[in-house]
């Protein structure tokens, strides 16, 4: 059902958040037009406007007419990691039922997976409450790239960690170091996987729904 100009713009304000304004300066069109067709007190746009209001939406001229609105990809946040505190990995949510979190910008949604840090051994840099973004090569796999760096993993206990991984004294069995001083290191684990961290999020800038 193709709307009006007024209804489509009230639509994509609703589906969006944005406020009229804010609308406007995202899509480059005037404010005060937007507002007098709200209004009634004109009728009068023009395609250029419709255009550039639909893709700051995402969506196509026709899409936008139609009040078919997307809003941005999300990722479902699968459980906690212990940074320091002993969580099971993955337990937190049912699969797929946890909180959705908007995809960062330059991540694609598809095989990325969202963890929430519980505990502070990795302070300063990971904080409770922080959002881990990672992808798993292969369901039980400990790929050589991650020595020396961050990773979210999964110890045979079936505990999830996020830590920094080195190599440890004998072969398949690692040293999960903790960034905190006052935080214990744990020595010569073996892991099912690890995957290194993509992204990190502050607890702040995670839009959860």
């Amino acid at each position: 059902m193709v709307m009006t100009f007024r209804e489509a713009l009230n639509g994509a304000m609703t589906a969006s958040g944005l406020s009229m304004r804010k609308l406007a300066e995202k899509a480059g069109v005037s404010y005060e037009q937007l507002k007098k067709i709200n209004q009634g007190k004109t009728q009068s746009t023009n395609a250029e406007d419709a255009l550039r209001l639909a893709a700051a939406l995402g969506v196509s001229l026709e899409s936008f007419m139609a009040g078919e609105f997307q809003g941005p990809p999300t990722i479902a946040i699968a459980g906690k990691v212990g940074a320091g505190a002993k969580v099971p990995v993955f337990d937190a949510y049912p699969k797929g039922g946890g909180p959705q979190v908007e995809c960062p910008p330059g991540l694609s949604p598809k095989g990325i997976v969202a963890v929430e840090v519980e505990g502070d051994s990795m302070e300063p840099v990971y904080s409770d409450g922080d959002l881990l973004f990672y992808s798993r090569n292969g369901h039980d796999s400990v790929p050589s790239d991650i020595i020396g760096h961050r990773c979210v993993c999964e110890d045979e206990e079936g505990m999830g960690w996020v830590k920094q991984v080195k190599a440890g004294d004998e072969p398949g069995l690692f040293h999960l170091i903790s960034l905190n001083p006052g935080a214990n290191t744990m020595w010569n684990v073996r892991l099912r996987w690890a995957a290194r961290v993509q992204l990190h999020w502050p607890a702040q800038l995670a839009k959860k729904s």
